[in-house]
């Protein structure tokens, strides 16, 4: 069977409905699913995305003509879904396609928790396997049952933080019409001292409000605004299937995920002295800066839940932040929440007795970040890497994830979408003036 290749990514599954994905594709990486890894029993949950039930019909069909039972956890968030995943000790496969917009979906894939398929072990087996058509011959069909673990998992995720110190708080959160809102209430509902204000916590694959992606600023703009304009403690927003955690302080400034990781893993630390904490390429000093102040061993990996994960488990570290929001936690069977770090972000403003704003101005002083910026190219992304390596030569350059170099007072990062013709650049400078001027010539040299 044809498939359509570029639906196969570096960590996922994903694509436009029904004209790169549709119920025959589904039915196929079913099928192709547990064939590659050969499993009796895969856990299937979905988000709230229009073509989500035709696609879940249709890949579970795939895994049980395949021979596979199926774990049906329903309409869930992908956080929900790992500890389904952990819990169970099974596979399993998630329909959605995160923060894209309405008309993707796709799959993430759960090999055995804390390990995902990713482009380089998996997915493209999958899509061999469905192309040469390779499929094992099952030797019998498999039954479905349905399993609730709700419950089970606001007892677990509440159960990591010490609910008794939380101080009066008000929150306000904005979940986009995503997977998180219902599950958001129960945990929240559990929290005495803490006031929800909920934006949009309806799960509505129409997305009649605004994106699902809060990176994007015309997503959160809204919830920007309600923060300081109603007073609150702090803002949350959480991406559609939850995977992914943003945060807005009282001044209703959005905190960017380098600043996040570096004042979380400072928190940890405090619980945790000495452990190992990850970080990503593209993140400011701030991070490796603040945990070695804090004892710890600031440890950098490339992009990726699929490879965040895998070295998180190798190296036993305790949390582990991406700038692009994703936040992953040892006690959390080394995966990524959203709802997790608001719990955690509420636990060390109690502790503290500090407001967001307070914590982060010392690092807003000392961290200039350019934040990520992408760049459409037409010409070979390779080739423009390869220039701004020799350009910058004087500095310490590093081809780990794209190219990094390193200067004594500024760095940058630049590496390719998986995805699309696009470069990625996040830069930082000691002094703001510095960060803007080399942003520009970067950029220029980019663009040109």
């Amino acid at each position: 069977m044809q498939v359509t290749p570029g639906i196969f990514k570096a960590y996922d599954i994903r694509g436009i409905y029904p004209t790169e994905l549709n119920e025959d594709a589904a039915y196929a990486i079913g099928r192709a699913f547990a064939t590659f890894l050969n499993v009796d029993t895969v856990i299937v949950g979905r988000d709230m995305r229009l073509s989500g039930p035709q696609l879940f019909d249709a890949v579970t069909r795939g895994l049980l003509d395949q021979g596979a039972d199926v774990i049906n956890v329903g309409m869930v968030s992908t956080d929900q879904f790992y500890f389904a995943c952990a819990t169970l000790d099974q596979a399993g496969m998630m329909v959605t396609a995160s923060h894209n917009p309405a008309q993707y979906n796709g799959f993430k894939m759960v090999k055995k928790m804390p390990y995902l398929l990713s482009g380089e072990e998996g997915i493209q087996d999958l899509r061999r396997i469905i192309e040469t058509d390779a499929f094992a011959r099952p030797s019998r069909r498999g039954n479905m049952t349905d399993k609730d673990l709700s419950e089970d998992f606001v007892n677990y995720v509440l159960g990591l933080i010490d609910v008794n110190a939380l101080a009066p708080l008000k929150v306000i959160a904005d979940t986009g019409n995503g997977m998180v809102g219902p599950i958001l209430k129960r945990v929240y509902e559990r929290l005495p001292s803490v006031t929800l204000t909920g934006m949009y916590l309806d799960p509505d694959g129409s997305l009649p409000n605004h994106g699902l992606d809060p990176l994007q600023p015309e997503n959160r703009a809204e919830l920007q605004r309600c923060v300081p304009n109603e007073g609150a403690d702090v803002g949350f927003a959480f991406d559609g299937d939850g995977d992914r955690f943003f945060t807005i302080d009282d001044r209703g400034e959005f905190v960017s995920g380098d600043f996040l990781t570096a004042l979380m893993g400072q928190y940890f630390l405090e619980k945790y002295p000495g452990v190992n904490i990850l970080y990503d390429v593209r993140a400011s000093w701030a991070v490796p800066d603040l945990i070695r102040a804090a004892g710890g061993v600031p440890l950098m990996e490339r992009v990726g839940h699929a490879f965040i994960k895998a070295r998180m488990a190798k190296e036993n570290a305790v949390f582990a932040g991406e700038v692009t929001g994703h936040y992953y936690l040892k006690d959390f069977f080394f995966a990524d929440s959203g709802i997790i770090p608001s719990l955690v972000i509420l636990e060390m403003l109690s502790k503290k007795k500090a407001r967001l704003s307070d914590l982060l101005k010392p690092l807003e002083a000392t961290y200039f970040i350019s934040g990520e910026i992408n760049t459409r190219i037409s010409g070979e992304v390779k080739a423009k890497m390869q220039e701004l390596a020799e350009t910058f030569k004087e500095g310490k350059v590093e081809w780990f994830d794209g190219v990094s170099v390193t200067y004594p007072d500024w760095h940058f990062n630049v590496r390719p979408s998986n995805t699309e013709p696009l470069l990625r650049l996040n830069l930082e400078g000691k002094s703001k003036a510095l960060m803007e001027e080399k942003r520009a010539q970067i950029l220029a040299i980019i663009r040109s």
